[in-house]
């Protein structure tokens, strides 16, 4: 094999083959335009590209596996941010936690009560309010390192062991005093509280979580810390049963990264979600709305989970089958919680089975009017606190742009529906019974209109009897 050196050369006197061919000369060499040449020199560092290619191949590139490293914490991706309708859900109302957002001057009336339920907090730990900034500045650094660098920078070690000690104090007093009703001890107006709690589930504005068990470990017994914080979720949800909380997590053999995570394990459970590992077969067609289904003759049933990956599909006999969906609470923080989950989802570095993602995009292809959240609120599991149902069917229809879900979720489910299609048998009698069977009004002709067949054929046979004996 020829030497790196004697390549380059060759390489060299093969291009400047080409400028002479280009300015007129022969391959003999004999000058055609015969125009003045200059001498050029050329500096060829003639390892360069082996010493990148032998970087590429010993370790996985220039930085290795590092290039690839992201911080826990980061921002919306600007593609989601970019869709006008859905831009105001990523950003807080009332408070900053964490870099991202800290100093907006919209922001700035909430800082006075980071003071005072921080010192609030305080009060009730182990020990003093010194000691307890004492020991979060411990894991400052490593609480840093989970922000992207751009948002830190402009902060010293001071200035952010600050935050995070304000922030913490005041995210967890704040839950303390929602879970054990203790609204008063807050200072807020009704609105701001529930603004706070709506700020709380940004993805831009979240605390590590190793900070809050610092915080915790010198206030709470044990996990009573952990509990307290899935009460809050649960609440925040309107949904208080039938969900896995932080404190039930037996397989958990790390912290959560932050609160926005914590949540969506508990609406995800992803062997529930891939059922089997089963892959759908087919095309999904999204235009099947809840109506259309219901005609069909496939009802909806509500879940008794509340998990978002807890859709199961149940075939009840020959002539329907039933689809069952988990309740879901719908209000004016749901548009902004659903959107934030989703943008976590979309970040490096997190789960990829797209869960939220993907159940967001089955609603909206089960969702596309009024009439179709008619029928799934007639049935508990859309709980509306938000409006009309035109409203809720806009919601799931904005949060769903330019969203690609995981394609096999819920695939044995689809697998099913789109099976139940196929079977025209089945579609017929159920598409008859829907047209004749709708409602009470046809049910009570069609029963008359049976008992008057009957009673004209008992009469047709009573004649004929009556003129066969006479």
């Amino acid at each position: 094999m020829a030497a790196p050196e004697e390549i380059v050369m060759e390489e060299v006197s093969r291009r400047r083959s080409m400028v002479r061919r280009e300015e007129g000369q022969g391959s003999s060499g004999r000058n055609i335009h015969a125009p003045v040449m200059e001498e050029l020199s050329i500096q060829i560092d003639p390892t360069g590209d082996n010493e990148w290619l032998r970087s590429l191949a010993n370790e996985g590139g220039v930085s290795g596996d590092s290039a690839l490293a992201n911080p826990k914490i980061q921002k919306v991706p600007p593609m989601l941010r970019g869709i006008e309708s859905n831009k105001k859900c990523y950003d807080p109302l009332v408070v900053s936690i964490g870099p991202f957002h800290h100093g907006k001057s919209e922001l700035e009336p909430m800082e006075k009560h980071k003071d005072y339920l921080a010192k609030q907090y305080a009060k009730k730990c182990k020990v003093s309010l010194q000691e307890l900034h004492k020991r979060l500045e411990e894991v400052v650094e490593s609480a840093r390192k989970c922000y992207t660098e751009d948002s830190t920078q402009s902060f010293d070690d001071k200035a952010f062991a600050r935050m995070m000690f304000l922030d913490g104090c005041f995210l967890l007093q704040f839950i303390y005093c929602l879970v054990h009703g203790n609204h008063k001890d807050l200072k807020m107006k009704s609105h701001d509280m529930a603004f706070v709690r709506r700020d709380f589930f940004l993805l831009e504005n979240q605390l590590p979580f190793q900070v809050l068990k610092v915080l915790m470990n010198w206030r709470f017994e044990r996990n009573e810390g952990e509990k307290i914080i899935t009460m809050f979720i649960n609440r925040s949800r309107a949904q208080q049963e039938g969900l896995l909380g932080l404190e039930e997590r037996s397989d958990r053999d790390h912290l959560p990264t932050h609160l926005l995570e914590i949540v969506r394990e508990q609406l995800i459970d992803v062997s529930a979600f891939y059922e089997g590992g089963c892959y759908l077969r087919g095309e999904w067609l999204s235009y099947r709305s809840a109506k259309e289904l219901r005609t069909v003759g496939i009802h909806f049933k509500r879940s008794e989970s509340q998990r978002f990956s807890d859709i199961k599909f149940e075939s009840s006999g020959f002539f329907s089958s039933h689809l069952r969906l988990p309740p879901i609470t719908i209000d004016d923080s749901t548009k902004s919680k659903l959107l934030n989950l989703v943008a976590y989802e979309a970040c490096p570095d997190t789960p990829d089975d797209f869960g939220v993602t993907s159940y967001v995009c089955f609603m909206d292809s089960i969702i596309d009017h009024d009439k179709d959240v008619e029928e799934l609120r007639s049935k508990g599991i859309l709980l509306n606190f938000l409006g009309s149902d035109e409203q809720v069917a806009d919601l799931f229809n904005e949060i769903a742009t330019d969203l690609v879900p995981n394609p096999h979720g819920y695939a044995h489910v689809k697998e099913c529906i789109e099976n139940h299609y196929k079977n025209k048998t089945k579609v017929w009698m159920a598409e008859w019974r829907h047209a004749h069977f709708s409602s009470p009004w046809t049910v009570i002709t069609f029963v008359l209109a049976i008992f008057a067949i009957l009673l004209s054929v008992t009469q047709t046979i009573l004649a004929v009897f009556q003129t066969f004996f006479t």
